[in-house]
């Protein structure tokens, strides 16, 4: 009988989720992939009950269930019915990808990926780091909002599990998911998450808020229902198309008030109203009206619509001396920033439109979408132990972001120490690339000038401009506009390369007297394309250019002939692939367990080197030498890491060894290496005009050791230097 009911309990929940779903799901394929994806976790799960007697099925359910609210995607929707089934059994996934597909699988594994970070620490300064964390190791940003799902249906049944994890799960959720949710927007998973978690955390205060609610409940009542009636009748005869509510303020809001000082007598906003209308214009028109009837108070009006909060919020809101001289708080919007203002991000989805271009293009805006996110969830904390710097931006998300405008007057958002640099390539990268100079508020400025809040920015750009200077790296601020000067110079040194490549092989043949054509004939391409796995003729200029590739052996491929010494020892290592080791326990990433952490192949640290470790998008964390300058620009994305007291495996690294002459050297150099543990792994030549310089790759086990062979190497006689490689 018990079981009966049990399953009952969990069809009503499957039924509840099916008339969610096809609210604005009505694709048959989909609806059956859900199908599906139920019947798969239900089977998976059967014979598991939760702490609180349910079958297991009752939990996917209900985060599903939750999940529909804000209108996720089927896919969505699959993951979270299947999102425990990674958690005891990691080869589930090949399962779950041969079953569902790679995405839904991928949305799977994001989350028990995030589930099994152990998030420790009081301080605000590990909070916000953890929070940055969690929010870096995800590559889709509906991962995070099936996490929220997830903590929600857990908060709403945590009267399962013992006091001290109830507290301890309730300060997780106010320490790390309900910013989250906030800067994602999504306003009633907010709300709902911090009056529980309040609930659990501080039960004392939330029953004395709600003790104090219910005595004035019906007065409340009352006034808020004669308010609207008197809006409404105002609107109506201005033939205002609208729809008011009420509006009650959350317990935790309330609590955040009264923790300031303030007497629950003087929480001035308890009665509030919500007004929705059809379009922009309208907000500006009710707030009007409203105004000519009730006395605003000063210093209260917000216009959220011209100056959207960073989560994308829309909505005036003002503050009035209302019926009975009461003080009512007013928000108005329309249906479309009510849609936002409770969805976030999760708005913006849509399900209406077919076909791959749509979805090739919400993919794209997805991804823009997380990008969007991980740059507001970006705390600057340049100073690791400064906390008041953390807590300054705890309070005030929005000091992070100032609002600039385009001549035209369209809002452009700037992180905070912007220059002209960042503006000009948020704005367009032909035009960062294009940019002569940059007028102010009618004023010409220097490309380092720091923008402030309300300027008006004009870029003046030259379209026989030569181009970006590299020395707009060391002004602009934001990451974005230093990446993509970056990406400038990269393809300019790519032609560059590619030219010089092509001019060293005409040389050579000329010296040979071997016409271009008859060299590149099919049979030679094919095998040089063949040997050193390139893609195109392309790329085999653009190695002869750099010297990764000697011009020399390209000629013994095709001509046979005779190798030196050197030429075998160079060929057995040349471009031989680098094969970075896996690290389980060599790194410590402090509070954090069961992360993948990588080494990072620009720098290739080895025990006994100062080290940082740098949160990657998706994929771990990788560590770097302190000293590169590949994570000089991004302090918001690292944290603290260590290498491990007992290390015994090899670390590969890189060595540029400067020569002026490279007769029998390469042999002397490996020679170095007898009677050591050091081997090496790989040489490749980078340079053979004037002088020589051999990138050298050897496996070590520690930074000493490593620096007493490159001691050995400046011993030799036509060596110059010995120094570290960093890409």
């Amino acid at each position: 009988m018990v079981i009966f009911l049990v399953k009952q309990r969990t069809t009503e929940y499957y039924e509840q989720l099916l008339e969610c779903v096809q609210k604005y799901i009505t694709d048959p394929e989909e609806l059956e992939v859900i199908k599906k994806a139920y019947e798969y976790s239900s089977e998976k799960h059967f014979g598991q009950f939760r702490l609180t007697g349910e079958d297991y099925m009752v939990h996917p359910l209900n985060v599903a269930i939750i999940l529909t609210s804000v209108r996720a995607d089927y896919e969505t929707i699959c993951a979270g019915l299947l999102h425990d089934l990674l958690e005891d059994d990691e080869k589930e996934y090949d399962l779950l990808k041969e079953s569902f597909g790679e995405t839904i699988a991928d949305l799977v594994e994001g989350l028990t990926r995030i589930n099994r970070l152990n998030f420790e620490g009081d301080t605000q300064a590990v909070i916000a780091s953890n929070r940055k964390i969690l929010v870096g190791l995800t590559e889709d940003v509906r991962v995070i909002i099936i996490k929220l799902a997830d903590r929600l249906h857990n908060m709403r049944t945590l009267w399962a599990i013992p006091e001290k994890a109830q507290k301890e799960k309730a300060k997780e959720t106010l320490d790390i998911l309900t910013p989250i949710a906030h800067r994602l927007g999504i306003g009633h998973l907010k709300s709902e998450l911090e009056d529980l978690s309040l609930r659990y955390y501080k039960p004392d205060v939330y029953f004395s808020i709600v003790e104090s609610l219910n005595q004035t409940k019906a007065e409340r009542d009352r006034n808020v229902k004669e308010m609207i009636d008197s809006v409404s009748s105002i609107l109506n005869e201005k033939g205002i198309k609208h729809k008011i509510k009420g509006r009650s303020k959350s317990i935790y809001s309330i609590y955040k008030k009264l923790d300031k000082g303030k007497k629950f007598s003087d929480i001035y906003d308890l009665l509030a109203l919500r007004v929705y209308v059809d379009k922009e214009e309208e907000c500006y028109q009710a707030l009007g009206y409203i105004h000519a009837m009730y006395k605003p108070m000063p210093k209260r009006f917000k216009d959220y619509i011209a100056m959207p909060k960073t989560n994308m919020y829309q909505s005036l809101h003002t503050t009035v001396f209302g019926i009975h001289g009461e003080l009512f708080e007013i928000q108005i919007r329309t249906y479309a920033m009510d849609e936002i203002a409770e969805n976030g991000i999760a708005s913006h989805w849509s399900y209406k439109e077919k076909g791959s271009n749509t979805k090739a293009s919400l993919k794209s805006a997805m991804e823009q979408k997380l990008q969007f996110f991980k740059s507001i969830m970006e705390l600057n904390d340049k100073e690791a132990a400064d906390e008041e710097v953390v807590n300054t931006l705890k309070e005030d998300v929005l000091s992070l972001s100032i609002y600039v405008f385009t001549p035209n007057g369209d809002v452009v958002e700037l992180a905070n120490g912007s220059t002209p640099i960042d503006f000009a390539y948020r704005v367009h990268t032909n035009v960062g690339n294009k940019m002569v100079g940059a007028i102010v508020n009618g004023n010409i400025v220097p490309l380092d000038y720091k923008l402030k809040d309300n300027d008006v920015v004009k870029i003046n750009t030259n379209n026989n401009s030569k181009g970006p200077s590299k020395e707009w790296m060391n002004i602009a601020y934001t990451t974005q506009a230093k990446n993509k000067i970056r990406s400038y110079f990269n393809k300019i040194d790519k032609q560059e390369y590619l030219a010089r490549g092509e001019e060293v092989l005409k040389e050579e043949l000329r010296k040979r007297k071997v016409p271009f054509n008859e060299f590149l004939s099919t049979e030679n391409v094919e095998k040089i394309l063949t040997e050193f796995k390139y893609q195109d003729l392309n790329e085999l200029y653009t190695n002869l250019g750099n010297n990764k590739l000697p011009i020399g052996t390209l000629m013994n491929l095709i001509y046979h002939e005779a190798d030196s010494k050197e030429d075998m020892i160079l060929r057995r290592t040349k471009n031989k692939e680098v094969v970075l080791p896996t690290i389980k326990t060599d790194i410590i990433v402090h509070g954090i367990d069961q992360v993948k952490v990588n080494v990072a192949s620009c720098c290739k640290p080895v025990p006994g080197d100062s080290i940082v470790g740098f949160i990657t998008k998706g994929n771990g964390i990788t560590v770097h030498r302190s000293i590169c300058p590949n994570v000089r620009d991004v302090e918001d994305r690292i944290i603290s890491v260590e290498w491990n007291d007992t290390i015994v495996k090899k670390y590969p690294t890189g060595l540029l060894i400067h020569a002026n002459n490279n007769k029998d050297l390469l042999l002397d150099i490996i020679a170095k290496t007898s009677n050591t543990d050091i081997t090496v792994q790989s040489i490749n030549t980078l340079n053979s005009s004037g002088c020589f310089i051999y990138e050298v790759t050897v496996m070590v086990s520690s930074k000493e050791r490593l620096e007493k062979f490159m001691q050995d190497i400046r011993t030799l006689p036509d060596i110059t230097d010995v120094e570290r490689a960093i890409k």
